[in-house]
């Protein structure tokens, strides 16, 4: 069974940093895709950035040149560095993997920036 568990999220001041991780438990396929999205309260989820196995990466222009995402194949964790936050980057932060068409979430991490 594939299990997503995010942490790294909190309180943080703006211009501040925080860094997400997602640890992915259960046998996978080694071709996949990974990404890190958001929702904030009556707001549509969005994508903030993603990763395939391969290493390439897509950002949401919102965040681009602020976030990076970088994933470690070995031991299946994916990443999300959050620098020079902003209080319209709160938000839940859910990690997800895209398997064979299937996707599996996280339970989500909140990310509160403060003014």
């Amino acid at each position: 069974q594939v299990q997503l568990v995010e942490s790294g999220g909190g309180l943080v001041q703006a211009g501040g940093s925080l860094r997400l991780s997602c640890a992915v438990s259960g046998s996978i396929f080694s071709i996949n895709v990974m990404g890190w999205y958001r929702q904030a309260p009556g707001k549509q989820r969005e994508l903030v950035a993603r990763i395939t196995s391969g290493g390439s990466t897509n950002y949401a222009d919102s965040v681009k040149g602020r976030f990076t995402i970088s994933r470690d194949n070995t031991q299946n964790t994916v990443y999300l560095q959050m620098n020079s936050l902003k209080p319209e980057d709160t938000a839940v932060y859910s990690c997800n993997l895209l398997l064979f068409t299937k996707n599996y979430w996280g339970q989500g991490t909140q990310v509160t920036v403060s003014s």
